[in-house]
């Protein structure tokens, strides 16, 4: 074998597999990201069905005429704050998804004090459509924490695959950067503040 060809079989044996590196952490990265692309499509589809409930539950409580009009306010404009804003899930920042995390958690707290003050409206406690609506409310709350579970479990392997030596190495160059994960909302370490007001 001449001398010349040696080196040219060791460059070409180095290139093969640095193309098989780069084909392989791609082709895994671009599964895993559309893996927590569904994972993200799935946490959007159970915040979209909350916010379709709430809307026909702000018009069943439209009909007590009597009924706060700022509480339904704050519901009607939490409501829109929170279908406004919107994620690509392919890049997702941690600033991003404060936000949206905030603007969710603004409607649920809006939520919450609008069933609150339906306690002092016997009527509407016992509208069949309003009990049917909260029950839907309910199931649909543990279905986006389910989702929300499921997408920081996508998130997991996805980010263990870009931000480990050698694949961090590719990642820059191919833009495949970490992801962030859903976080509990802010305040949610503190105690729930209970008012037993009975006046």
């Amino acid at each position: 074998m001449k001398k010349w060809l040696i080196p040219v079989i060791i460059i070409a044996a180095i290139a093969f597999g640095l193309y098989n590196w780069g084909v392989g952490f791609n082709n895994t990265a671009v599964r895993l990201n559309e893996n927590v692309s569904e994972a993200w499509g799935n946490v959007q589809t159970s915040y979209q069905r909350r916010n379709d409930l709430i809307g026909n539950l702000v018009k069943t409580v439209q009909g007590a005429a009597d009924f706060e009009r700022s509480t339904l306010t704050d519901v009607i404009e939490a409501r829109a704050k929170a279908t406004s804003t919107t994620i690509n899930p392919e890049n997702i920042t941690p600033e991003q998804l404060q936000q949206f995390n905030e603007a969710q958690g603004g409607l649920s707290s809006a939520l919450s004090r609008l069933l609150v003050s339906v306690e002092r409206y016997p009527d509407l406690k016992s509208n069949q459509n309003f009990l049917k609506l909260q029950d839907e409310l309910t199931s649909t709350e543990n279905t986006i924490q389910t989702a929300r579970v499921r997408y920081n479990e996508a998130i997991k392997p996805y980010n263990n695959h870009v931000k480990t030596f050698p694949n961090s190495l590719l990642a820059g160059l191919f833009n495949f950067d970490a992801k962030p994960y859903f976080d509990a909302e802010a305040g949610a370490e503190k105690p729930v503040d209970v008012d037993f007001d009975f006046k």
